[in-house]
């Protein structure tokens, strides 16, 4: 037996509730570290992947390449995250693809996140002026150079503050992958809570573990943009 489910094993309904709030501290963190970190990462590096192809498609004047682009936000965008879960998790086996919790759930986010920041890099695209891109047709640049070295770098300026929301909402949303038994944050939380049936004091207690993450979070994002606008023409 592992030593965290040790230590889970020592946690009793008997207990104190400052003993309970420290020795439920543990459990939490790890399942935080282990799961809930290395979930937002990825899930939010793919996404992000698939939000620039996706936003590329949707600027496209192909139809041909629009129409999967528009359908795609649409679909994810009008379905709820848990929906989104449910069907790659438990659907996915009736098609005889069968996919493990923790890769399960870095689709589903990374699709929920390649919808939403797809929007948000589009719109930031399309807030450049246009005599950018005359810029740099002027000094004969092609579409795709001008695109490359004169539009993504200043879209991306004015992306960082609505992707770095994106973000720390999706720090908070990966609790739903405790539904699918992905032993994260608040999965362990729930663990904790049906051993000392004392819900209160441990939901809340990975209420605050969420709040200081995004805290933390939202303090990188104000340290970004402060750096970002030293390059902002006022």
């Amino acid at each position: 037996m592992s030593l965290l489910n040790n230590v889970l094993l020592t946690i009793t309904a008997d207990m104190g509730g400052w003993e309970l709030f420290k020795n439920s501290l543990l459990p939490m963190i790890t399942g935080g570290i282990k799961y809930t970190i290395p979930l937002t990462l990825i899930s939010f590096a793919v996404g992000i992947v698939l939000a620039l192809l996706t936003a590329m498609m949707r600027l496209s004047n192909s139809r041909f390449l629009r129409a999967p682009a528009v359908a795609y936000v649409s679909a994810i965008r009008g379905t709820p995250m848990l929906v989104q879960l449910f069907i790659v998790f438990y659907g996915m086996p009736s098609l005889n693809i069968t996919i493990d919790p923790f890769p399960s759930a870095i689709i589903a986010f990374s699709l929920n996140v390649g919808a939403y920041a797809s929007e948000i890099i589009r719109a930031s695209i399309l807030s450049i002026p246009k005599g950018q891109w005359e810029a740099g047709y002027t000094v004969g640049m092609s579409h795709s150079t001008t695109l490359k070295r004169i539009i993504l770098p200043q879209a991306a300026r004015v992306s960082i503050p609505p992707l770095s929301n994106t973000f720390i909402s999706l720090v908070k949303d990966t609790s739903l992958a405790s539904l699918i038994l992905v032993t994260e944050l608040f999965r362990r939380a729930q663990e904790i809570a049906a051993r000392t049936y004392d819900f209160m004091l441990i939901y809340v207690e990975a209420a605050i573990l969420y709040w200081v993450i995004c805290f933390l979070l939202s303090l990188v994002q104000e340290a970004i943009e402060r750096r970002l606008s030293r390059y902002t023409a006022r």
